[in-house]
């Protein structure tokens, strides 16, 4: 589990293609020393599995579907990358619930800077907007960001200096896109409300009586 709190920008070293699957190499400098075999660690959000250690270099193994359904495939080398260690046991918890498992794909559609802060927008399928709400949770290529406006095809986030400096938004540009993890309280809600019949019924006070709230 994560927090989508980043810790590093990190380089891509390379990322090697073999059939259906690939190998992406990072320099994690410092935080390779508190790195071993077997560690998740995320990348722009996605939850990998290191597979291979040397000084700095790490190596995960990415699968199809890693490679399907996150912006992972399209790294070089010389792209920066987002990287947060999984969450300790008995760490300060920050940010929100990030399980570095991404839902799909965003496109940042506009960027308005205000002095050292931005407001990003994003465009989304409707499937993923429709586990959003104004002032909740959303992770963008790992960075736990709040959702300041939500409209029927977009989203956007206001993000302060800190974000801009120490995360890859710094440099993120207009149409790119980036990996949408959405909040996992929400969708656990939702799929119960679906699980009651309730996703397309108009909830009632009656109705939560009925079924015991």
């Amino acid at each position: 589990m994560f927090t989508g709190l980043i810790q590093q920008i990190c380089s891509v070293k390379t990322l090697v293609k073999s059939g259906a699957n690939a190998a992406l190499t990072i320099d994690l400098g410092p935080l390779a020393d508190l790195t071993k075999i077997g560690d998740s660690i995320a990348i722009n959000g996605a939850c990998l599995t290191v597979a291979k250690l040397a000084g700095s270099l790490v190596t995960f193994d990415l699968s199809s579907e890693t490679l399907a359904k996150t912006t992972l495939g399209k790294l070089a080398p010389g792209s920066k990358v987002n990287v947060e260690l999984a969450m300790k046991a008995d760490a300060r918890f920050g940010g929100h619930f990030v399980l570095g498992h991404i839902d799909g794909l965003a496109t940042i559609k506009n960027i308005e800077k205000q002095n050292d802060f931005a407001t990003f927008t994003f465009t989304a399928h409707k499937s993923l907007l429709d586990f959003m709400i104004p002032k909740g949770s959303v992770a963008i290529d790992g960075i736990s960001l709040t959702i300041a406006e939500l409209k029927p095809d977009a989203f956007t986030v206001a993000v302060i200096p800190q974000t801009l400096l120490k995360t890859n938004l710094g440099s993120a540009k207009i149409n790119t896109q980036v990996n949408l993890e959405n909040d996992i309280i929400i969708k656990t809600v939702v799929r119960q409300l679906e699980t009651m019949g309730l996703v397309k019924e108009k909830l009632t006070v009656d109705k939560l009586r009925e079924l015991g709230f």
